[in-house]
């Protein structure tokens, strides 16, 4: 498992009923979404208001890996950092584990890409942005 970060940000959430599959654990799906989740919410505690309506993030590709199952009721933690900016393309790396025991259950990798919301076009990540999401929160 990879070292946490100073940098990291964290956030912790229950696993709700509707997450659970007919395995009667979390479906993968929903740790995408987790995994996006606490992204979102890292550049939202990070991000000065009017930078956030000049840009947005996307999704290039997502690696997951799939530790442990989660189950309904439990509170998972979610922590992500962002390691690599280059051009338009940041990677960020989450780890969600289990609050009660601390048991990594996924770790992803995520490529997003910065994007002009009026054009759609990539947009260089500059090195102010850089900073806030390399800020010790």
């Amino acid at each position: 498992m990879a070292d946490v970060p100073a940098h990291s940000f964290s956030h912790e959430f229950p696993v709700p009923e509707s997450a659970i599959d007919a395995l009667g654990h979390a479906n993968n799906v929903e740790y995408v979404r987790w995994v996006q989740d606490v992204a979102g919410a890292h550049w939202l505690s990070i991000c000065p208001a009017e930078a956030r309506e000049r840009c947005v993030w996307v999704v290039r590709e997502h690696r997951i890996r799939y530790k442990q199952p989660a189950y309904a009721g439990e509170k998972l933690r979610a922590t992500t950092w962002v390691g690599e900016t280059s051009g338009a393309t940041s990677l960020r790396l989450t780890h969600i584990t289990r609050v009660s025991d601390k048991v990594l259950l996924c770790e992803a990798e995520t490529t997003w890409v910065l994007l002009d919301p009026q054009s759609g076009r990539p947009v260089r990540v500059t090195a102010e942005m850089v900073e806030w999401l390399r800020a010790t929160i």
